[in-house]
């Protein structure tokens, strides 16, 4: 029994020990089958370890046997698994093997890994070896090699394909779907996810891991400004807050736009300052803006005002990286974007302090 399995960053071909595993290959074999393993990622991988993956949910919690979908059983169903099979006894004491993952009462259902180290016999009273990998060797030495964080989770996803089998000896299990076509693996959900994804440069090897994180942060924080634009809360996914203007949140509902201005203006010139109201009631929303007339004078304030007691209240204060495309208006007025010669284009409405709240945050 020849199965081979197509990845994003190669291909591995393993035989399967049949006559020692006979179920848990039925069951491997069988999911093969069903292409139940298409869009798989590895989301546990250990240097010198394993690369775990067959968890359709991703998440290293999912996943169950192909008796489980045949029967339809709920997914919290201990009937979805199957019994791990440990006799004959075979030793983790190879690179390349491939074993089934104990749920931890002794049952697996469709999650495996790759042996990344000759001798991980301390595995053996657990998981259950059923085959070896004959070909694509390169492949795991690129999983062994895979940069991941502290969770084992790689910075890049690494995707189950295709599932190819060359020899089935075994007969179809009763009410087993085998599709007619591959099923299209949805990509959307990894170019979402806070990994670096399918098909991006790939990380470039000198760089640290602070340096990466620091690339999944940056990653993550255009998708949530994305999800702002499309929600309507910014007209723009690359807006953000000029480089003279300073948030300020955490106010007492006492404290007065007046009393803010004379507070910050030790600082340097302000233009405006302004605290959000509720439009009904007209009481504060504990936030607002202050814009100064140079940008050297806003920053003095940021690095010297965050944490600091106004009216028995610890205020925060914050400011982002700006862009040209932004002009703050003044008090009451909001922001408009602008074009490239900083001018304010034709037909264009204002983005209002309201609209930005949610995004001021």
């Amino acid at each position: 029994m020849s199965i081979v399995i197509e990845t994003t960053v190669g291909d591995v071909t393993v035989d399967l020990f049949l006559k020692e595993r006979p179920l848990t290959c039925q069951n491997f074999m069988k999911l093969c089958k069903m292409k139940y393993y298409n869009g798989c990622t590895f989301h546990f991988i250990q240097k010198d370890f394993i690369a775990q993956t067959g968890d359709p949910t991703n998440s290293g919690k999912g996943g169950c046997s192909v008796f489980g979908l045949i029967e339809n059983r709920q997914k919290s169903s201990q009937s979805e698994m199957i019994e791990i099979e440990r006799k004959p006894k075979l030793k983790h004491n190879k690179f390349g093997l491939i074993s089934m993952v104990n749920n931890g009462e002794n049952q697996c259902g469709s999650q495996f890994f790759f042996t990344l180290a000759n001798s991980l016999e301390y595995l053996d009273d657990f998981h259950s070896v059923f085959g070896i990998v004959v070909e694509g060797f390169e492949f795991l030495i690129k999983l062994n090699e895979t940069i991941c964080d502290d969770l084992h989770k790689p910075y890049q996803d690494i995707m189950i394909t295709h599932t190819v089998i060359l020899v089935d000896p075994l007969p179809d299990i009763p009410g087993l779907i085998i599709p007619v076509e591959s099923p299209k693996i949805n990509f959307n959900d990894l170019i979402n996810s806070d990994r670096i994804g399918i098909g991006e440069e790939l990380i470039e090897q000198d760089k640290n891991l602070e340096e990466i994180d620091e690339e999944l942060k940056d990653k993550e924080a255009k998708q949530r400004a994305l999800v702002l634009e499309m929600i309507g809360d910014i007209p723009d996914a690359e807006i953000k807050p000029p480089e003279n203007v300073l948030f300020v949140c955490k106010l007492n509902p006492v404290t007065q736009e007046e009393d803010l201005e004379i507070i910050f203006s030790r600082f340097g010139k302000i233009l405006s300052c302004e605290i959000i109201k509720d439009q009904k009631s007209g009481e504060s929303l504990q936030y607002g803006f202050i814009e100064f007339d140079k940008k050297e004078d806003c920053e003095k304030a940021y690095f010297k005002m965050d944490n600091v007691l106004i009216d028995d209240r610890r205020i925060h204060v914050d400011f982002s990286q700006s862009v040209s495309k932004l002009r703050w208006l003044g008090k009451g007025r909001g922001m408009i974007i602008t074009d490239e010669n900083n001018q304010i284009p034709k037909n264009l409405s204002l983005i209002t302090v309201e609209n930005i709240r949610t995004h001021r945050r």
